[in-house]
């Protein structure tokens, strides 16, 4: 039996020694990708996968109180707090679907060969849903990073087809975020937030990034609860100039007025040569 030619060889692909392979393909595949599909840009959004609608959320909370009606045990009285929690932090489920919404709604007007700012998430539910399903129902292309998890996070169903990508190392995939965002806008979260977040915004900070991206924080009296970026600079950590690289909204309509000015601003000049021939390729230093 002939051995099969070592690019076809699934027990070397699979090998410690042919994990550069690997990780290239989770560059090259996706670029082939985006350049079929002509996507030019995105804006990112990021945000905690356990928000989920409202519909969803109140139909969840119904249920628990028909169920427990008699109830009076301390773990269904907890339940039932983390159930009225949930219907409360819907509202950024709805709100991130309303901002994609209009995003979207005013990017597929634009005169381009290719798609602009295209909203782009993480793939699985919650904040990522909310984007993606937004985008979807104002007709424009939507994308799904998604990460593959020893817990499944199976993708949600409004990511355009051919738009669905599985990365199996986190840093590959942290930099499709970042290699095609012009925007990103961060909605509340907990760690995957927080650290997705946080790399991008050190690129910005760190003149990493030749492009200029616009940062929405998204939920005042969320993140002003949780981060503390005054006392940060108020000690030395960040420097005074440093508060203005994040712009902050508290409703959609406000968030989109933002990023509308700084794509408007700084990206909607005449495209270069290579991006008008190329699309997908995004200006980074190094």
């Amino acid at each position: 039996m002939a051995q099969p030619l070592a690019y076809l060889y699934p027990d070397f692909l699979e090998s410690a020694e042919a994990r550069p392979i690997r990780i290239l393909a989770e560059y090259l595949e996706p670029l082939g990708r985006f350049k079929d599909q002509k996507i030019q840009d995105t804006v990112v959004f990021f945000g905690s996968a356990r928000v989920d609608s409202r519909d969803r959320s109140e139909r969840a909370l119904q249920t628990l109180r028909a169920r427990g009606e008699q109830a009076t045990n301390g773990d269904y009285q907890a339940e039932l707090a983390r159930s009225r929690r949930a219907v409360e932090w819907a509202r950024y489920y709805e709100e991130a679907r309303e901002l994609a919404r209009l995003l979207t709604a005013w990017s597929v007007t634009l005169e381009s060969p290719n798609h602009r700012f295209v909203v782009t998430s993480g793939g699985g539910p919650g904040i990522m849903e909310a984007a993606n399903r937004g985008a979807r129902e104002a007709g424009g292309k939507t994308i799904g990073l998604n990460i593959r998890l020893p817990f499944e996070q199976s993708a949600n169903p409004y990511i355009t087809d051919g738009l669905h990508f599985e990365f199996h190392y986190f840093f590959m995939r942290k930099f499709w975020f970042a290699y095609l965002a012009k925007a990103l806008v961060i909605f509340p979260g907990g760690f995957g937030t927080c650290d997705e977040f946080f790399e991008i915004l050190t690129l910005v900070q760190t003149d990493k990034l030749s492009k200029q991206i616009g940062i929405v924080l998204y939920g005042t009296d969320y993140w002003n609860h949780v981060l503390d970026f005054g006392s940060m600079a108020e000690w030395g950590a960040i420097g005074p100039k440093d508060l203005a690289l994040i712009q902050r909204a508290d409703t959609p309509a406000g968030a989109f007025e933002i990023l509308r000015a700084h794509l408007v601003t700084h990206h909607l000049e005449p495209a270069t040569e290579q991006e008008a021939a190329v699309p997908g390729i995004a200006k980074t230093r190094g």
